[in-house]
């Protein structure tokens, strides 16, 4: 019941969004030569730089599951659209403050726009994830399992997650302006922290319990679920589940009661 009026909120302006979510994309990519490709190149880039590292200095095949390169681009274009979505987001407030204290819109919006557009931004770099998947289809060292369903759900699950963080990110930052410098920091250790370079099996047992507290190792369960399906995570899925529904509330209680002080500070 706490999320219904929100969610109506953001439903009802639904235009509004689609037009702020189109203005963010522009943008972003105004007076670039290549477009939207920066969105491709950029996590192949590190995909490729990690996979050279761990594969051919460190020769830690073990880290994760085979084949590494298909389980690494998954980790890090995921990561990507989280890590963004946690830096923008903790700024949405503050960069439309004008349009902020001026319109009648529902102040989540400018939370979800963000979300939105990133998420879009992960779409269009999956073809880089389905060229590696084809590939190694190919060559035998992979095949798709019908848990390749639980991709979208992953999607879904990321979004929600993303939007709850951002919801208490964006009036806390607005309160206390050192919080950019700790998401920073965050997101540096929040890397380490996620099963993106190393799979959950990896790790020393008490650090795979402690990895279940982390959200974002059950929605990239989720994700390689599809090529790599006997080696799914399954208690990792449903305490993310559970991690970001509490999130999601947790974001939505406290932009509310910090919407009035939020909006006398900008």
């Amino acid at each position: 019941m706490i999320l219904l009026p929100q969610a109506r909120g953001v439903i009802a302006r639904r235009q509004v969004l689609d037009t702020l979510v189109r203005r963010d994309l522009r943008v972003r990519y105004a007076g670039s030569a290549i477009g939207y490709l920066w969105t491709i190149i950029d996590p192949l880039a590190m995909a490729l730089i990690y996979f050279v590292v761990f594969t051919f200095i460190f020769k830690a095949r073990s880290v994760g599951y085979q084949p590494y390169v298909l389980f690494i681009v998954i980790g890090v274009l995921a990561w990507q659209w989280f890590s963004q979505c946690a830096t923008e987001t903790s700024r949405a407030l503050l960069s439309e403050a004008r349009l902020v204290r001026s319109t009648n819109l529902p102040r989540e919006l400018w939370v979800v726009r963000i979300v939105v557009a990133k998420g879009i931004e992960f779409v269009l770099s999956l073809p880089v994830l389905a060229g590696f998947a084809i590939y190694f289809i190919a060559a035998g060292q992979t095949s798709v399992h019908y848990r390749l369903l639980l991709f979208p759900l992953g999607i879904v699950l990321q979004f929600l997650l993303s939007v709850g963080l951002g919801l208490v990110l964006a009036p806390v930052t607005v309160l206390f302006t050192d919080m950019p410098r700790i998401v920073r920091i965050a997101l540096r250790m929040g890397f380490y922290a996620t099963p993106i370079i190393y799979g959950v099996h990896a790790a020393p047992p008490l650090l795979r319990d402690l990895l279940l507290l982390n959200p974002m190792a059950g929605i990239l369960e989720m994700y390689r679920a599809g090529f790599f399906p006997h080696e799914v995570n399954v208690p990792a899925i449903l305490s993310s589940v559970v991690i970001t529904f509490i999130t999601l509330v947790a974001g939505t209680v406290v932009f509310k009661r910090l919407e009035a002080p939020v909006l006398k500070e900008i």
